[in-house]
């Protein structure tokens, strides 16, 4: 497995990635979600995609972990609340646009590609608007950008609301907060792993400057509206899959997703939360690999 390196894209952006895996391997990149970095993909998923013989592309986002932070002014609470994002900000297309210059500038043609939350919106974009780079597309708890769909339960806006940590021991613990709030019974966190992997995560993204990229990511994916008309443009094999007690994104978002691309294939997991936990990572493993392997259409 690779350490972090760095790829600078013609347009400014620094992205910083890891590869792992058969180098030989069909490519497969993982894109994180909201806030999150490289290192939120939990080490079993990536240990089955690489033992099912994929390379494996993962990268921190513009504004998330070691990536470029971007100079720019984040949306206050009342923006972000309202849904007002400010003039000049960024979208999800410029996002998608990072992902391919990425595999461009790893020399990769064509990938399959998996997003999860606003990775998942990311790597529909990717697939709508780069659709010669993507294989084939897995969706996981993540919506279209429509109003009415996908919306998070107000107890959880609540708690977004809340001001920025402002240490690392603070961090820690609102992450496993919102951990017991949109968690699962079903599928419980490993509470030991949850707490290392913050801890880690608050020194890679900076720390307390980390809360004014999680506002400009909030920024692109309400500047980026809906999304349900560039969705039907899919042509890659889709796979949407969702978990039916999701507090962060309402299961209505994966129905409008796997709705609105032709073709696509959607799997609600009974007891699945907005958390890639133990329980699921050995089926998430297999349905992204039934994916990624599937015949095609003569």
């Amino acid at each position: 497995m690779s350490e972090d390196e760095h790829c600078t894209l013609p347009g400014g952006v620094s992205l910083c990635y890891r590869t792992s895996g058969d180098p030989d391997g069909p490519p497969l990149l993982l894109v994180a979600g909201l806030g999150l970095d490289l290192t939120s993909w939990p080490q079993p998923l990536l240990d089955g995609l690489t033992g099912r013989g994929f390379r494996l592309v993962r990268f921190d986002n513009r504004d998330a972990g070691r990536s470029t932070r971007v100079a720019a002014r984040p949306p206050g609470l009342l923006r972000q609340l309202f849904a007002r994002p400010p003039a000049g900000a960024y979208r999800l297309e410029d996002m998608a646009g990072d992902a391919a210059g990425l595999l461009e500038h790893l020399g990769i043609p064509r990938a399959h590609v998996v997003g999860m939350s606003m990775g998942g919106m990311i790597a529909q974009t990717l697939a709508a608007s780069h659709p010669s780079r993507v294989a084939t597309l897995t969706s996981i708890f993540s919506t279209t950008g429509a109003r009415r769909v996908g919306r998070p339960a107000r107890s959880t806006l609540l708690r977004m609301a809340r001001r920025p940590a402002r240490t690392r021991d603070e961090w820690v613990i609102r992450h496993l907060s919102m951990l017991d709030h949109i968690g699962s019974r079903v599928f419980p966190y490993d509470a030991p792993v949850e707490r290392a992997w913050a801890a880690r995560a608050w020194e890679r993204g900076d720390g307390p400057a980390r809360a004014a990229g999680v506002a400009r990511q909030i920024g692109a994916i309400q500047a980026s509206g809906d999304r349900t008309a560039a969705l039907r443009s899919i042509t890659a094999p889709a796979l949407v899959v969702h978990g039916d007690v999701d507090r962060m994104v309402h299961p209505s978002g994966g129905r409008a997703t796997a709705a609105a691309i032709p073709g696509a294939r959607h799997v609600e997991i009974p007891g699945m939360s907005h958390h890639l936990s133990p329980g699921v990572i050995d089926r998430l493993v297999n349905l992204i690999a039934e994916t990624a392997t599937a015949p095609r259409p003569a």
